[in-house]
């Protein structure tokens, strides 16, 4: 019988993450910064494009956005935009797009704690996080459950150790801590468990400021400092169809004046929130996206922001949300076009509807995440351990996601094709009818050669069957525990506990900051 630990440490070791320093038979791949190694794969013609682009130029002329908060009114208002108070719409001119399209970056450098973290944001790059805002979590000792603080540090931890998630988000919603005070538990998480570039919540100008404290506190910022580069991010998610309500406009505005990334998402799910074609779909989700970027631009010209799509289909049946759907990965491929149209990085949207894990699962995650691949995203939310539709995120799956991800990672490396790769010494050193197990080119290249997964099992049916007869999530159970056992958070980390835990107290003792709904 294999020993399951020793095996564990070999893989470990052949990813480069306990192997011994200078041994040259160690792994060491690199999945911290991913260059997406395929050309995008288009779903619309050229034409199409332009004319869904147009269209959601005359959508956001002719009809229109609702938009909640005054004072984002005010600012399109400024920019020259048609201003209906009563009705509180805002009709966007083609003109005042065009200028925050020509403004907004096209590549943006988001700074982590540990600056071999840093991250270009920009087409051609290709970044993975995991589930994102999911209100229960679920493993298979303990089951399904309401989302917990302990549960949202044990997700913080698997993030930081896996290097294929690159940046940290809210993974679920730890609802026993007050919402006055729930931005402390999750930044303070986040900042002293990792030094990979944090989430903060966009829930009212009191929780943003604190936040942005709260980094400058733990990563030694001055305000200018800060101010001038990235180093953190939100989501944005406009009310599909066709509105923009406080919490989420006032974010666009927090972060821009910040100069922090916004990934400004509309969420549009075909025969719900919006028309039931792919292209329809598409085209309320580029105008509403559209309109967001505007907005931040026209408060912070330059301001870095992230084009946003998430936009899948629903089960006309149940009404229920659907994704690695043929529709999803056609809305996928073709809101990469319309981000090249623009040339703004841009975020796609994993995930999948199925209820646990099991096949319906890893077949909706996979193909969700192979229409990102193809489709050329920037960024890829919801890219491992999403359930449900985003009703909980698995401690299981993200293990067996983190694996369909490092495949992705190990076909990014570049495929050496020299002379001594292409082997013809190996051919003829072997008889026909022979084997390559003992050739000089195997055993001089074997340990460095092959990926090896988490917790694939490539014995045959006997030898499984002695070792334990484990399925692939009973694996992963063994994995996250014994990763969650061994995990020691990066010293610099862990060394702003101290100040962030004096700021907490204070912000505490004033009362906190409720979120603006």
């Amino acid at each position: 019988m294999v020993d399951e630990a020793a095996r564990d440490i070999r893989r470990e070791r052949r990813r480069g993450r306990t192997g011994e320093a200078g041994s040259e038979s160690s792994r060491r791949p690199d999945y911290r910064s991913l260059k997406n190694p395929f050309l995008p794969q288009p779903v619309f013609s050229t034409d199409q494009v332009a004319a869904i682009h147009d269209t959601a130029l005359r959508v956001l002329e002719e009809l229109g956005i609702k938009v909640l908060l005054p004072e984002a009114r005010a600012v399109y208002a400024r920019a020259g935009a048609l201003v209906d108070e009563d009705s509180q719409m805002v009709r966007i001119g083609r003109d005042v797009v065009a200028a925050a399209l020509a403004s907004a970056p096209k590549s943006i450098l988001a700074r982590a704690g540990d600056r071999s973290r840093d991250i270009a944001l920009e087409l051609g790059t290709m970044t993975f996080l995991a589930g994102c805002g999911a209100p229960n979590v679920t493993d298979l000792e303990r089951g399904r459950r309401p989302g917990t603080l302990a549960a949202f540090e044990d997700f913080i931890r698997l993030v930081q150790h896996f290097d294929v998630l690159h940046m940290l988000g809210p993974c679920i919603e730890p609802q026993d801590v007050d919402n006055r005070l729930r931005h402390y538990a999750v930044n303070r998480a986040q900042l002293t468990l990792s030094d990979k570039i944090p989430f903060v919540f966009a829930r009212g100008t009191p929780q943003v400021e604190d936040g942005f404290a709260m980094i400058r506190l733990a990563r030694g910022l001055s305000e200018d400092e800060f101010l001038s580069d990235a180093h953190c991010y939100t989501v944005i998610n406009t009310n599909s169809p066709r509105q923009l309500d406080i919490p989420m406009a006032q974010g666009i505005i927090d972060f821009a004046r910040a100069g922090q990334v916004s990934i400004i998402t509309p969420f549009c799910l075909a025969g719900a929130m919006a028309p039931i074609t792919v292209a329809g779909a598409l085209t309320l989700q580029h105008a509403e996206a559209l309109a967001g970027l505007a907005l931040a631009q026209i408060v912070r010209p330059g301001a870095p922001v992230v084009y946003g799509s998430f936009s899948s289909n629903v089960d006309m049946k149940s009404g229920a949300p659907a994704f690695g759907t043929p529709e999803h990965v056609k809305a996928t491929l073709g809101a990469g076009q319309l981000a090249r149209f623009t040339g703004l990085p841009w975020r796609s949207g994993g995930g999948s509807a199925a209820n646990i894990s099991d096949v319906q699962a890893a077949h909706e995650t996979q193909f969700a995440l192979w229409g990102s691949v193809l489709a050329g995203a920037t960024v890829c939310i919801h890219a491992a351990g999403w359930l449900e539709g985003g009703l909980s995120v698995s401690f299981e799956k993200l293990i067996t996601d983190i694996e369909a991800l490092q495949t992705i990672a190990e076909l990014c490396a570049s495929t050496p094709g020299d002379k001594s790769a292409i082997g013809f010494e190996a051919i003829a050193e072997v008889q026909p009818g022979g084997h390559f197990f003992s050739a000089g080119h195997t055993m001089a290249r074997y340990r460095t050669a092959f990926y090896e997964p988490l917790v694939a099992d490539w014995s045959n049916f006997g030898n499984w069957t002695q070792a334990g007869s484990k399925t692939a999530t009973e694996r992963a159970t063994g994995v996250w525990k014994r990763t969650l056992a061994d995990f020691r958070p990066p010293a610099s980390a862990a060394a702003s506990a101290g100040v962030l835990d004096e700021f907490i107290e204070r912000r505490t003792a004033e009362g906190g900051a409720a979120p603006v709904s």
